[in-house]
């Protein structure tokens, strides 16, 4: 015996002439050469030399193997002047398969026995290990031996191998020997190419999670996806026209009890390809591991009779079977399947559910229709899986959905109060959703996995699945027991439209039902009048449309500062310069030595249990001589969320205890507030206010007739965003006030909450100005960012005192005035703009002056604190 290592590439369109392999003998050593392609573009040569046959992993070892090639090792028997056998494992397989086989061959013929490609010593990372693709690695392995033609013996999977063979090469092709064969697409597994594609790929994900994901601690390794792989890159559908047009010699040797390749796929194969000769044994799929047989002797007989021209060709076929060849294939010519053959498919339809329901149940019913399976078994195995499958989505919503839901992104697109209209939703009309998307394709996951996601009742989803699957099952099944091969034609359509005529139907309900029937209400009216105002507005869009033509004038700023990250430098004392999720707490102990000038505040840690949090809370207030209410906030917020004003104990113990992360309690200040941007320059002595804020409170007036709901709906403003000051207000908004009452129907200075920004430029003086450094410099690290302070009034604003510091924001806070409605978007982006060029230019100079940017890592782990809570 000796051995070949043979570099092929993955792509294997090699012309012959490519490949230059010699062999020759040296005592009991062979030397094999094969110039294989090198990086640099020319012909090198590698040599793998033997004293003694060399097996396991050693061809792997071969140094230097290019990229975008592979190692093919192969194993030989026999003399190379004998007429030549090419032996194809199946999958899983390798050479050493044919132990039995290969030896006894070898007294007559010369034996290759190779690892394809995938598999055994052979490269098994490859682009595709698919029959067709394996095919052409082996006419090139035939080329490299210098073989015009072989007999190709395949096994299993490798009989398909040998069918393609056939077809890219008929001439190099002296015979093909098919034994417990793969072949024709009807009889293989489901009988169906997708349903079958589906199970292979639903093979390959759990084989890749368990060599990948499962800890075996080293069990499994040297294991591989050739297995899975080869049949998923495989598509049997050709090999039936590639059988009827072989004209060759063909023998068929097939166990009568093979539970994996059925014998009536031999039978066919025997039936399509007229001049081919079939012998039935009495064994199982397993023929080549067995050696109580004359599997060689059959081998051998046939390709003598090949090689001395007394084979029959399809030229020489009997007319009779040449006619039979040419029907049709009738597909109630296969017995049922029955005992093990038949567990085995009905676990396959049970699994091949979880891929497609619909189309498992339409192969279900033809193999009912075609008399391999009893109606009920397939029914109920389909109905199995589909049950099975609705529940495991279910529960997926229910255990991954909730913690998903809860933090970032999704947080920011599913709301809580999102989340408990999909709760009210699905306890009104859970049922009906769950028997309407059992008959609408593509709509089934979403909803099983939203219920669950939601926490409705599992006994109550369970029964309502139950109920769905009796029904759908039989009926879809027994369509294509009725309907033969036109349901899944009819079924593929509708599962190909169904989802878009359903998401059109939506989409033109949700504008008839958002649009047009609440024009006939006076609070419709008013609803759509809110909406068109919010598309009128900018200050109303949301913020991506604000920011997106920004990020392109800070990309210019990096690169004329050469640093994305040298802006972090702008506020030293701040981690990333307070570019995200930075700590209020942190920063307002910064500015400590502002004295009176700063809220009265302190922090709850969010790693307290409860009771600790409530008493935290009441040392705070003490402590501090604070008096309720008091604002309880997120230390890490933005934009407003979460913030309470707590006016009793009760609202602010209720406020910590579902707090996820640390949380400040601050004095309550009375008064107007302002958003005060102030920057300076290192250089500078004195810094600058550069935008000033009113943040309005707004109101409604009485009329003693209307609610304050009404009231809202009434305001040429207020009715933009009416759902945010109605849900803030909640059962309040039905009050009817007194005629000339003032109601406040925003409590926070924040714009998404409600709160009107104008543009208070004009109150800027320079007693302001040096009472905003003042506070400024109790922190040496703070050089740009807004304070959102409140003063008793305009006045005291301009004469610079009585100004209490709610909070200051570092790099990524806006000049707010921009949101004033008399600002064009236009205006918004300019100021914008120049904010960004500033930051990077005190950024710079701070950097100059010995302060660190922060690094990739530092901004990422921000990052990801921020997003984590």
């Amino acid at each position: 015996m000796f051995a070949l290592a043979w570099a092929a590439s993955q792509v294997v369109r090699c012309t012959p002439d490519f490949w230059d392999v010699h062999a020759r003998r040296d005592g009991t050593a062979v030397v094999i050469a094969a110039p294989v392609l090198g990086a640099n573009g020319r012909s090198v040569t590698r040599s793998v030399t033997d004293r003694e046959p060399r097996i396991a992993d050693e061809y792997d070892t071969v140094q230097g193997l290019p990229a975008g090639s592979a190692l093919l090792a192969c194993n030989t028997f026999g003399e190379p002047e004998h007429p030549a056998l090419l032996l194809l494992h199946g999958s899983p397989g390798r050479a050493t398969n044919f132990t039995h086989l290969a030896p006894r061959l070898a007294e007559h013929f010369f034996v290759i026995v190779p690892d394809m490609l995938g598999f055994g010593r052979s490269s098994l990372d490859v682009s595709d290990y698919g029959c067709r693709a394996q095919a052409a690695a082996m006419l090139e392995l035939l080329t490299a031996f210098e073989l015009e033609r072989a007999h190709v013996i395949g096994y299993s999977f490798g009989g398909g191998v040998g069918i393609e063979m056939a077809d890219l090469a008929p001439e190099r092709v002296a015979s093909l020997t098919l034994f417990s064969s793969i072949g024709v697409q009807e009889l293989e597994l489901l009988g169906d190419y997708h349903l079958n594609h589906a199970l292979h790929g639903l093979q390959h994900a759990a084989l890749w999670l368990a060599l990948n994901i499962v800890p075996h601690f080293g069990a499994w390794d040297g294991h591989t996806l050739g297995f899975s792989r080869s049949f998923y890159d495989t598509d049997q559908r050709p090999l039936r026209g590639i059988l009827e047009r072989y004209a060759g010699p063909l023998l068929i040797v097939h166990g009568e009890h093979d539970p994996l390749v059925p014998a009536e796929a031999a039978l066919e194969h025997h039936r399509i390809v007229p001049q081919s000769e079939l012998v039935m044994m009495d064994a199982s799929h397993f023929l080549p591991f067995r050696d109580d047989h004359d599997l060689h002797k059959t081998i051998e007989t046939f390709v003598d009779r090949v090689e001395s021209g007394s084979a029959v060709t399809r030229a020489d076929a009997d007319p009779v079977r040449l006619a039979d060849a040419a029907s049709p294939y009738d597909p109630t010519s296969a017995p049922p399947a029955t005992g093990f053959f038949l567990g085995t498919i009905l676990v396959l339809l049970a699994l091949s559910t979880l891929v497609s329901e619909d189309l498992a149940c339409i192969g279900a019913g033809l193999m009912v229709g075609a008399g391999r399976l009893p109606f009920l078994h397939a029914t109920f195995a389909c109905f199995v899986g589909i049950f099975v499958g609705d529940i495991a989505l279910y529960l997926a919503g229910r255990w991954l959905g909730r913690p998903a839901v809860e933090r970032a992104p999704l947080r920011w697109v599913l709301t809580p109060s999102s989340v408990a209209t999909a709760e009210r939703f699905f306890a009104r009309r859970g049922i009906a959703a769950v028997f309407i998307s059992r008959f609408v394709p593509g709509f089934r996951l979403p909803t099983y996995f939203a219920a669950g996601l939601v926490k409705q009742g599992f006994w109550r989803f369970t029964l309502a699945f139950l109920v769905a699957c009796a029904i759908w099952t039989p009926i879809l099944v027994g369509a294509a027991v009725l309907l033969g091969a036109e349901a899944k034609e009819w079924v593929e359509t509708f599962g190909r439209w169904a989802p878009y005529i359903v998401v059109g139907a939506i989409v033109l309900l949700y504008l008839a039902l958002r649009w047009i029937v609440p024009l006939s209400t006076a609070r419709g009216r008013a609803t759509v009048r809110g909406r068109w105002l919010r598309l009128r507005h900018w200050e109303f869009w949301p913020a991506w449309t604000l920011y997106v033509p920004v990020l392109f004038a800070v990309a210019w700023c990096a690169l004329r500062h050469r640093s994305l990250r040298v802006v972090t430098a702008a506020n030293p004392s701040m981690p990333t310069g307070g570019l995200v999720g930075e700590s209020k707490g942190a920063i307002l102990a910064g500015l400590v030595g502002a004295g009176p000038a700063l809220a009265r505040h302190g922090v709850v840690d969010a790693s307290l249990a409860n009771a600790d949090r409530h008493a935290r809370l009441d040392a705070i207030v003490d402590a501090l001589d604070l008096s309720y209410p008091v604002v309880v906030k997120p230390d890490r917020g933005q934009r407003g969320d979460d913030v309470v004003i707590a006016r009793t104990r009760q609202v602010a113990i209720a406020a910590l205890d579902e707090a996820r992360d640390d949380s400040i309690v601050q004095e309550f200040v009375p008064g107007v507030e302002f958003g005060i941007f102030y920057a300076r320059h290192p250089h500078e002595t004195v810094g600058r206010v550069l935008s000033i804020t009113a943040k309005v409170l707004p109101t409604v007036t009485g009329d003693g007739q209307r609610t304050i709901e009404q009231l809202i709906l009434a305001d040429d403003r207020a009715v933009a965003l009416a759902s945010a000051y109605l849900e803030q207000l909640g059962a309040e908004a039905g009050r009817v006030p007194e005629l000339g009452e003032t109601v406040p129907i925003a409590q926070l200075g924040t714009h998404c909450r409600g709160a009107i920004f104008r543009d208070a430029n004009h109150l800027a003086t320079d007693a302001l100005t040096e009472a905003i450094d003042r506070i400024s410099r109790a922190d040496e690290g703070f050089f740009f960012g807004r304070y959102d302070v409140r003063v008793p009034d305009e006045q005291a604003l301009r004469e610079g005192r009585d100004l209490k510091v709610l909070e200051l924001n570092g790099l990524t806070s806006e000049p707010a005035h921009i949101y004033d409605r008399r600002h064009s978007i236009v205006y918004a982006w300019r100021a914008l703009c120049a904010q960004w060029s500033l930051a990077y230019r005190i950024g710079a100079a701070n950097a100059a002056r010995g302060a660190k940017p922060s690094s990739w890592r530092e901004i990422t782990t921000e990052v990801a604190t921020f997003l984590r809570g």
